[in-house]
């Protein structure tokens, strides 16, 4: 893994863990959307598009 793949499992991990403690509600709803889109797009390679639906996830439980 390229240090940027690594950086962007370990913000995987981290969002994961906030939602995981997040109290159940539409915050927690649209946060898990990104999270899955996120999920997606690490899949296919695409760096730049999980990082920002990790971002719009973490702000969504903001």
């Amino acid at each position: 893994m390229t240090p940027e793949q690594t950086k962007t499992a370990d913000k995987m991990k981290s969002v994961k863990a906030a939602w995981d403690k997040a109290p159940s509600g539409p915050k927690k709803d649209a946060a898990l959307k990104h999270y899955q889109a996120a999920e997606k797009a690490h899949t296919a390679k695409n760096d730049a598009e999980t990082n920002k639906e990790l971002d719009a996830a973490k702000h969504a439980l903001a």
